[in-house]
């Protein structure tokens, strides 16, 4: 079953919606000829050939077969993080090789697909900003591209006002939120549509 938390439905507005010039509030440190830009709608197709590899192959030495074709069912593209204006890619000559960001929503995981959403703004004096959807193209892993990633959306939601961050890791995902001082709060599986269990972790760190 879904942790006991479980989301309410997904609210159509989008009252964070920002323009498409990306306000950079922290250092990245990304090696050349690397950039990290804002994603734009015309991203989806590149993000989702991203995700497919990453889910793909760098899930597959911590989950069986069935888990990692199970898994497509609850990941994907969230592309209201992208018309929120905080979602981000790293591309080399115009390849996209990693992405991820952040949220001032209630949501914690899942791409439009998935059923369990919540758009609810969160409050920043009382509640934690959400990381969301982290991939890494299995050909650029372990090049410090997700930690850069990660860094600026840290960066981004203490600019907004938060104080602290939450996210919901992949056993693949683990190792580098754990080493970048996210402690675990919560391990717990989600059923996906086809019946499948796919176990989660629930970290959080304060900024």
């Amino acid at each position: 079953m879904v942790s006991s938390k479980i989301f309410a439905a997904p609210d159509s507005r989008h009252p964070f919606a920002m323009g498409a010039r990306l306000r950079y509030s922290g250092r990245m440190a990304l090696p050349a000829p690397f950039a990290i830009r804002q994603a734009c709608q015309a991203d989806v197709g590149a993000l989702q050939v991203l995700m497919s590899r990453a889910i793909d192959e760098l899930l597959l030495p911590f989950l069986s077969p069935a888990q990692v074709r199970a898994s497509f069912e609850i990941m994907g593209v969230d592309t209201e993080l992208i018309t929120d204006g905080t979602y981000f890619v790293v591309e080399e000559s115009g390849a996209l090789l990693a992405c991820g960001g952040w949220s001032r929503r209630a949501t914690h995981f899942g791409g439009d697909h998935w059923m369990y959403r919540d758009a609810r703004p969160l409050n920043p004096n009382t509640e934690a900003a959400r990381v969301r959807a982290m991939y890494t193209h299995p050909d650029h892993a372990r090049r410090g591209i997700g930690r850069a990633i990660l860094t600026h959306c840290e960066n981004e939601a203490t600019a907004a006002g938060f104080c602290r961050v939450e996210l919901v890791a992949t056993l693949a995902g683990f190792p580098l939120y754990r080493a970048c001082g996210y402690h675990e709060t919560e391990r717990f599986e989600v059923r996906a549509p086809g019946g499948v269990a796919v176990p989660l972790v629930r970290m959080q760190k304060h900024l």
